[in-house]
């Protein structure tokens, strides 16, 4: 509810602040002093628009504070959810609307800066507003349908048909995206199937390339390396003056002297060991010479086999181990694919079967609907009859949405199968309208009062809710009707009701007046809780004004005691 509200600078109000209480409270004052400017100051903190004109003279920013009390735990998550943060366990939402000279304007929610959208969808859970022309949730269609729901008890139906409904909106979307990706899915199953033969057909080998690099450089030198050898081995052992003819010549020579110094043995072993050495190097370079001739074909394949690694390397931006992993990957990647269509049909089967549960879920909810709603307008209907409005008839009109036959184009509604929408015919021979469009407010004030008046208690409309001018045209035997209906409904609701009668004000669990007052050369506006003596006062006041006598007081102190059995 709305537990305190502060208003500063706007139009002829300088300072004022409130404290309101639960249950119905009632605002009352002679015309012209500042009701209107209050109801204006609530409207700009619930996200109204407003104008720098607004801004009291001399001043330079208007602002507006509400200080909201979220007893429900509901509520609070409801909040919660559109600030996007967590309330603390003080269950408080302070409101602040600040309008500059320069058309600027600023909202902040418990000091976090909000937008306009966010501080309206807030109005919309906090408080139900409604003057003459003021616009709410009950005057709209889809709010009614849900109302009706509250109302029957028919929630869990509700939430069963928007639960399948949802699944089958979730069903479609993947299906489209399955045909609208179809060509682009076959492009890559077709790039797929071809990088795959393509890395099967080059059969490659980790560490393949590297000795290929190695065989290609031998090969490549194979000439030099064979003359290489054929020159060693004739140095080395074939040719006269060869190598191994020098160290045998120079091992006999050492053993010949070895007669004369024993201490040349060693020597002439080792340069006989040597000779063996530079024999079997000779030897082994000529069987290298033998089986080492150039090989242009083995040539031709080797380059032939580097280059085609090298351009899968190059095209696919890879080593030769990342493609073979690539290739590996390949595999999962078709069968994703391909189980996308195969998928595609078990959704189809889902969808279809789907299609015609939603329809049966629809048509066992609109059934309880129909007879749910037949009920909310006679009673409804009956309480315009106490509301003075016995000529007034209440209708309920209903718009089938038929689901169709094919399940990826039937139009699938969120709420259920049908739309509901109360019509009002005011008087006899008028043509029955929304609410929305019924042209009187008064009418409208009274028409709302009598749905919030049967659905206390089953729909929350709101924390707090306020009615402006409910009054207008009607008389002091009405009145009592429409103070008691107020007080009833503020057993389980904060309601704020401006009013002129003496009658509806007197059933107000809390009262207040609004004044104009002087200030030296300025004129300001006052707001005052009433204790109830001076209840009574104002009641006398608002029953015969200033010329009230004691008989006038006593009949306002009968007024104000019979009204309280209400509360």
């Amino acid at each position: 509810m709305l537990r305190e509200l502060n208003v500063q600078n706007l139009a002829i109000i300088e300072d004022l602040r409130v404290e309101l209480e639960q249950g119905y409270c009632a605002w009352t004052g002679e015309t012209g002093a500042g009701k209107t400017l209050l109801l204006q100051a609530l409207g700009l903190l619930l996200g109204e628009r407003g104008a720098s004109e607004l801004i009291r003279a001399g001043a330079d920013e208007l602002r507006v504070t509400g200080r909201f009390e979220l007893a429900s735990p509901r509520l609070r998550a409801a909040i919660g959810d559109v600030l996007a943060m967590t309330l603390d366990d003080s269950g408080e939402l302070l409101v602040v609307r600040r309008l500059t000279r320069q058309g600027r304007s600023y909202v902040y929610a418990n000091d976090q800066p909000v937008t306009l959208a966010t501080l309206r969808t807030l109005a919309g859970i906090l408080v139900d507003i409604h003057g003459q022309r003021d616009s709410q949730a009950l005057l709209d269609p889809v709010y009614q349908l849900r109302m009706l729901d509250a109302f029957g008890q028919l929630e869990p139906q509700r939430l069963a048909f928007e639960t399948k409904a949802a699944e089958l909106k979730s069903i479609r979307q993947t299906l489209d995206a399955l045909d609208a990706q179809k060509q682009q899915r076959q492009r890559e199953l077709s790039l797929i199937r071809f990088e795959r033969d393509e890395l099967d057909k080059a059969e490659l080998v980790p560490g393949e390339l590297g000795d290929l690099l190695k065989e290609r450089e031998k090969l490549l030198h194979a000439s030099t390396l064979y003359d290489f050898a054929f020159a060693a081995c004739n140095q080395l052992y074939d040719e006269d003056g060869s190598l191994s003819e020098s160290i045998s010549k120079i091992e006999r020579e050492a053993e010949h002297n070895a007669r004369f110094d024993p201490d040349l043995e060693p020597i002439a072993k080792r340069l006989q060991a040597l000779a063996s050495e530079a024999q079997d190097l000779a030897h082994s370079l000529r069987a290298w010479t033998q089986r080492s001739e150039a090989d242009p074909a083995r040539q031709e394949f080797v380059e032939t086999r580097v280059q085609k690694i090298r351009r899968l390397e190059t095209k696919y931006g890879k080593s030769v181990d990342e493609l073979i992993d690539y290739r590996r990957s390949l595999d999962a990647q078709e069968a994703a694919l391909v189980g996308q269509d195969e998928n595609r049909d078990t959704l189809e089967e889902s969808l279809t079967a789907g299609l015609a549960d939603l329809a049966k879920i629809g048509g066992k909810l609109g059934k309880e609907r129909q007879k749910i709603g037949k009920t909310l307008v006679a009673r409804v209907q009956k309480e315009l009859i106490d509301l003075a409005m016995p000529e007034a008839k209440l209708e309920a009109s209903w718009e089938l949405h038929p689901l169709g036959d094919d399940p990826r184009v039937s139009d699938l509604p969120s709420h259920g199968l049908e739309s509901f929408e109360l019509l009002l015919a005011a008087n006899p021979g008028e043509p029955a309208l929304p609410l929305r469009k019924v042209a009187s407010g008064g009418e409208m004030s009274r028409t709302m009062l009598a749905l919030k008046s049967v659905l206390a208690g089953h729909v929350e409309v709101g924390t707090t809710m306020v009615f402006d001018e409910i009054d207008a045209n009607v008389g002091g035997r009405l009145g009592d009707v429409l103070g008691a209906k107020l007080a009833v409904l503020g057993r389980e609701h904060q309601v704020i009701c401006v009013t002129h009668l003496p009658q509806v004000a007197s059933f107000a669990k809390h009262h207040w007046t609004i004044r104009k007052e002087k200030q030296g050369k300025r004129t300001i506006t006052t707001i005052t809780y009433l204790d109830e003596k001076a209840r009574i006062e104002e009641l006398a006041s608002m029953l015969r004004g200033e010329a009230r006598e004691a008989t006038t007081l006593k009949e306002a102190a009968a007024m104000l005691a019979a009204a309280k059995k209400k509360w």
